[in-house]
């Protein structure tokens, strides 16, 4: 729980590239021009693998963009380039047979490999026909198997919470159960079959939905002796910071527990810029190996698989059932702040309250402190027992895990005030902060938790990267009622964006739009990057609205199926509108479809000026 290790997995060969048990955790991208393009496809695939790529992916909706991926393949090898190639197969069960034998490694979706298109309608199944249906599967799935292991291709079994089928949803709803239910129904095959060159992937745009379900996965696996290698991505993550951020709380929180073989950071960009973003989040990662042991034990009441938020005493604004607040280190005396990030604490730490805005809400080193209704002190370890003397309304202390003992969680449980403000300085400082909070777990402390974390990048990204990947994972884990982030070599109001956009990726506090946008593949049926650029400009100040924007209708009715409304490519410069699941416009103009969906926002009430 609180020592870094890697998951032991199974090897599976993938071309000239293993996957998997020993192996370097590997990085891939996917292709965003037609199969059918080959030149394109080639000029492409050269540009990720000189960026990095372990693997290159391309979309593969029939027969004939299989046949051609032999030729991409073939001219790659002539040209010194023997990166294994992935198919992407979705609906078509014959197009994966023939994939088989022109690549790597076949990727398919237990969603709509042999289930009927999803229709969101929910069927009842007797037993004998939920089994029938197993069988066709099983007849279906066992024949492409024997064409890979003639053939040495590995698959990846890739679910995605937005394409689970009708009779899955029938049975067990839109749930992480559901989801691993899907795949273990075909992992029992491969094995009953001795075939063992099997990667799965289990993703959703949304982050904590897609850590929960893996961990589920994996528990799952375990307990029936399986061991096989694992992609993680979170899928429709979007771009720029936001595409980042939500990446790396997903992503950064199973790999900080061990979990993974490969990744993909997707994002609706160039698919060779998401080759050293996700480089970046590994790097960081496995830094922590071979770190000072932390000693700790488990708290008994928590749950890795349905985590809930810690149940934390109410103190002014901060703990209880209310959001988790954001705290800005401001001692360096930098004071420029963004309305929409602007934290609900700004720490001074020795600067005179009186010198600041009383606006807003301070925090002061104790010895700094002066009795001000907008000013809260701040005690360290050594000065704790100064508390009694004051009667502020919030105390906050900073301590480290090493502080923790029996003692100082004594008092930090009887001061009704106390706010703990914790830090950490340790090689693995999410495995010492995660020990903390069971510490706190089994002592009774309900006090409020405030995660506090300090960095020394001149890389805004890799300061994104690598804040939402250890707060992320906290937040997820149900830890922290509010986040302190401090990078002394960026802005104050950059960490504080940083701040709101990882709790925006965790979903514990909502301050902005959300835009759910698929990264882009052969498929996409139109100037997607430019188009999320005109959404979100148009659309970022609606507050807590969700709008999915999907390049086609394979995965986009599904994986948006949480948002609000949604932008789906339908054809060539196409566009279809839906409001929740439902498809409200079909085949509208491209360049009116942002208008309309504008329009249709503004009909059912949910726009803002």
């Amino acid at each position: 729980m609180f020592d870094y290790a890697r998951r032991q997995s199974t090897v599976v060969q993938i071309g000239n590239t293993p996957l998997g048990g020993e192996n370097p955790i590997r990085i891939q991208s996917m292709a965003n021009v037609s199969t059918m393009e080959t030149n394109d496809c080639v000029e492409q695939a050269i540009r990720i693998i000189k960026a990095g790529a372990d693997y290159v992916r391309f979309t593969t909706q029939g027969k004939r963009e299989a046949v051609n991926l032999g030729e991409i393949r073939k001219i790659l090898h002539e040209k010194g380039f023997l990166t294994p190639l992935i198919a992407d197969v979705h609906f078509n069960a014959s197009v994966a047979d023939e994939a088989a034998e022109k690549v790597d490694k076949v990727r398919i979706n237990p969603g709509n490999y042999v289930d009927k298109v999803k229709t969101f309608n929910l069927v009842d199944y007797t037993d004998e026909e939920y089994d029938e249906e197993l069988r066709k599967i099983r007849n279906r799935f066992v024949p492409f198997l024997n064409i890979c292991r003639e053939h040495s291709t590995a698959i990846r079994l890739g679910v995605n919470h937005g394409s689970l089928s009708d009779r899955i949803m029938s049975r067990y709803g839109d749930t992480p159960e559901g989801m691993v239910a899907s795949c273990m129904e075909f992992l029992r095959i491969a094995r009953n079959e001795n075939f063992p060159d099997v990667v799965i992937s289990i993703k959703s745009s949304n982050s904590g939905t897609m850590v929960r379900t893996v961990r589920l996965l994996v528990q799952t696996m375990d307990k029936e002796g399986m061991h096989y290698p694992l992609h993680l991505g979170v899928t429709e993550a979007g771009e720029g910071e936001d595409g980042r951020i939500k990446s790396a709380v997903g992503i950064g929180t199973l790999l900080a527990e061990g979990i993974g073989d490969t990744i993909r950071v997707s994002l609706s960009e160039e698919p060779e810029e998401e080759i050293p973003v996700a480089q970046k989040l590994v790097k960081y990662i496995l830094k922590r190996k071979g770190h000072p042991h932390i000693e700790g034990q488990i708290f008994s009441g928590f749950d890795p698989i349905h985590t809930t938020r810690r149940i934390s005493r109410k103190v002014e604004n901060i703990g209880g059932s209310q959001v988790p607040v954001v705290v800005s280190d401001r001692t360096t005396g930098d004071v420029g702040f963004e309305l929409l990030s602007r934290p609900d604490y700004v720490y001074i730490g020795k600067e005179d309250p009186q010198n600041m805005p009383e606006s807003f809400r301070l925090i002061v080193d104790i010895d700094h402190w002066k009795e001000l209704p907008n000013a809260f002190p701040l005690f360290n370890r050594n000065e704790m027992k100064l508390m009694k003397e004051h009667k502020a309304a919030i105390k906050f202390v900073r301590l480290e895990y090493a502080d923790l003992t029996d003692e100082i969680i004594d008092v930090l449980q009887k001061d009704s005030a106390a706010v703990l403000i914790l830090k950490t300085q340790h090689q693995n400082g999410f495995g010492e902060q995660t020990a903390a909070m069971h510490k706190l777990g089994i002592g009774g402390c309900n006090v409020p938790v405030l995660i506090s974390r300090n960095y020394k990048d001149k890389d805004v990204e890799s300061l994104e990267l690598k804040a939402a990947a250890d707060m992320g994972a906290m937040l997820i884990n149900g830890f922290g009622d509010g986040i302190m982030l401090f990078n002394e070599n960026v802005q104050g109001k950059t960490t504080d964006h940083i701040m709101f956009d990882i709790l925006q990726a965790t979903r514990t506090r909502i301050t902005k739009a959300e835009f759910i946008s698929c990264p882009g593949c052969g498929r996409t049926l139109y100037d997607l990057q430019s188009t999320i650029a005109h959404i979100k400009e148009n659309s970022k100040h609606l507050n807590g609205l969700r709008i999915g924007i999907m390049g086609c209708i394979v995965n986009g009715p599904g994986e948006m199926a949480d948002a609000d409304y949604g932008y789906v490519g339908a054809g060539r410069g196409l566009i279809n509108l839906y409001k929740g699941k439902e498809c409200v416009k079909k085949n509208i103009p491209e360049d009116e479809a942002v208008e309309q969906l504008t329009d249709l926002i503004k009909e059912n009430g949910d726009w803002k000026d």
